[in-house]
């Protein structure tokens, strides 16, 4: 008696060893015995991370949906089958039912899955699986989701409806934003069986999802930074505009616009023109803008101070070139300031020769220009500076007042930036943090700094700009902000694409406020076919920057802006 109950208790314990195997362990035994042919792989889409302005409102988030896929091996008409489907997916039934026809997996196992759309809402899966089609079934997907459309959406870029980044933000950190997908696979009966077998043969992978990113743009001052830039596009008839807000001691970009833009949760009804995100792909010959630079080498090198006063021609010839002054001095001795203050292309020249074209190259390098800021855009364009060998006669004159040099907006507004920041300059950038699956937030790397400028010198190069917003007829008394003192500079260069100069001029203003003691430097960038683009890049700073500063509530100056004599 007890050895029969040894026995049977024996072939009990085999059987169920032998089912454990069988249900849970892949062997080639068994598959050679049809467990391929009733196995069924899910895909388990990983849920994609966010990116959020840095106060933590979602710029582009995944919201749930769900995916549609077929089982062409069960369907049993793919015409009609199609046909039902379309409106309902949007989808020609042309391209449902490609998708539809039985198909072999390279292992030669006939294909049970085949997806027919992504990003389907819960209600509209809904309405599908209660038509109780054969052979068409739904799983948990999500949907990207943009809330502002336009908002940032040069920035931010889109996804692929099978959540891939393809532009931006979500191109440039899609391996960390997309995560790891999982799958499901399962054992099914045969035939008009074909459903997950209860304690059948069931192995799941959970998908690992992405990680998070804060940027450093403010929601609010984009959107208001966006819509002066439209419209003072719209005014002159502009054909691309950029605008750039950093935080002069911290490098972030707190808002970063172009114009043309377009809506990111609808990207198909775009240019690829539109989507092009101008701070970092729009090449520039800078013009004036660029005299910071040339004046703040020498004042580094000891070329100059801000008492500097020499005389003035009208005009001065380089190689076959004379570059003349929009303000004449007559020949009369002129402050630095005042050269400033009139953009003097003549003073500026005669600066540049005392400096000498290896230390002015030397500084535009110190700068940041002549390569990308690496500020995380893919795609960045580095512009480019003109070797002192290739220089020719006429390069004396126009390197220095900002042609023969190529940029971007965003580097000539780091640029500026180091004048605001004491002269360090400070690499700018996108991303403040990022945030794991866990919620565990991980700061971004450092920026690249360096000291270009000693501080005195910076602080005498913004006593300089001072005089371009006050000084009587200066060239940029529109873009003064009252209330406030404001350092800046105008600048008239060219669109450049592929090295070719376009039609029309780029007009521009960058600034910094207060100047006593700047915290945001501001940079605006029209370019306009027709002409006219001077007369909305300052107005468009001064009312960004009345808005920024309002917007972050600092105090108005104390001290009135000096004053200033043009001709000693």
């Amino acid at each position: 008696m007890r050895l029969g109950t040894a026995l049977a208790l024996a072939l009990f314990v085999a059987i169920g060893v032998r089912l454990v195997v069988l249900q849970t362990v892949d062997t080639p035994a068994y598959a050679d015995g049809g467990m391929a042919d009733r196995l069924r792989t899910v895909p388990l889409p990983a849920p994609r991370g966010a990116i959020f302005d840095r106060d933590g409102a979602a710029l582009a988030h995944s919201v749930e949906a769900r995916y549609v896929y077929a089982d062409p091996t069960r369907i049993e008409d793919i015409p009609a089958t199609a046909q039902t489907l379309s409106p309902l997916l949007g989808m020609p039934a042309s391209d449902l039912a490609e998708k539809m026809k039985p198909r072999k997996r390279i292992s030669g196992v006939d294909s049970q899955f085949e997806y027919l759309a992504r990003g389907v809402t819960v209600a509209r899966a809904r309405e599908i699986m209660e038509l109780g089609l054969p052979g068409i079934a739904v799983h948990r997907d999500e949907r990207r989701e943009v809330p502002g459309g336009d908002l940032a959406a040069n920035l931010i870029g889109f996804t692929s409806l099978d959540m891939v980044g393809l532009e931006g933000l979500e191109a440039r950190y899609d391996d960390l934003l997309h995560g790891e997908d999982g799958q499901r696979v399962f054992e099914v009966g045969l035939g008009a069986l074909a459903a997950p077998i209860p304690g059948g043969y069931s192995r799941t992978t959970k998908a690992k999802p992405g990680s998070s990113i804060v940027l450093t743009i403010d929601r609010d001052l984009q959107y208001t930074v966006q819509r002066i830039l439209s419209e003072q596009m719209k005014a002159v008839q502009g054909s691309t505009g950029a605008a750039v807000v950093l935080d002069a001691r911290t490098g972030e970009v707190l808002a970063q616009a172009s114009h043309p833009t377009y809506n990111a949760a609808k990207p198909q009804a775009s240019d690829p023109t539109d989507r092009e995100d101008a701070a970092t792909s729009f090449i520039v010959d800078p013009g004036s803008v660029h005299k910071a630079i040339t004046f703040g080498a020498a004042l580094q090198e000891g070329v100059i101070t801000k008492d500097t006063v020499f005389p003035v021609a009208n005009g001065i010839r380089k190689g076959d070139t004379w570059f003349r002054d929009t303000y004449p001095a007559d020949g009369k001795r002129m402050s630095v300031s005042g050269m400033m203050a009139h953009s003097s292309n003549v003073g500026t020249i005669q600066i540049a020769d005392q400096l000498g074209p290896e230390r002015l190259l030397d500084y535009q390098q110190r700068f940041g220009l002549g390569k990308p800021t690496g500020v995380g855009m893919p795609g960045e364009a580095g512009g480019r500076l003109l070797p002192v060998q290739e220089w020719s006669e006429s390069s004396h004159g126009s390197v220095p007042i900002g042609h023969s040099v190529d940029a971007t907006p965003l580097q000539m507004a780091a640029a500026y930036a180091a004048i605001a920041n004491d002269g360090t300059y400070v690499q700018p950038r996108l991303v403040k943090e990022t945030i794991g699956p866990d919620g565990k937030p991980t700061p971004a790397e450092e920026p690249v700094t360096r000291q270009v400028l000693s501080p005195k010198n910076a602080a005498e190069l913004r006593h300089i700009l001072e005089a371009v917003t006050t000084v009587d007829n200066a060239t940029g008394l529109s873009a003064a902000v009252p209330g406030y003192r404001v350092a800046g500079k105008t600048g008239t260069g060219w669109r450049l694409v592929e090295g070719k100069k376009q039609p029309g001029e780029v007009a521009s203003f960058i600034g910094m406020a207060p100047a006593d003691k700047p915290q945001y430097v501001i940079a605006v960038f029209v370019h306009s076919p027709s002409g006219g683009g001077g007369r909305v890049a300052a107005p468009a700073f001064k009312e960004m920057m009345t808005f920024a500063l309002r917007h972050f509530r600092v105090p108005p100056s104390s001290d009135p802006a000096p004053k200033f004599t043009v001709f000693p």
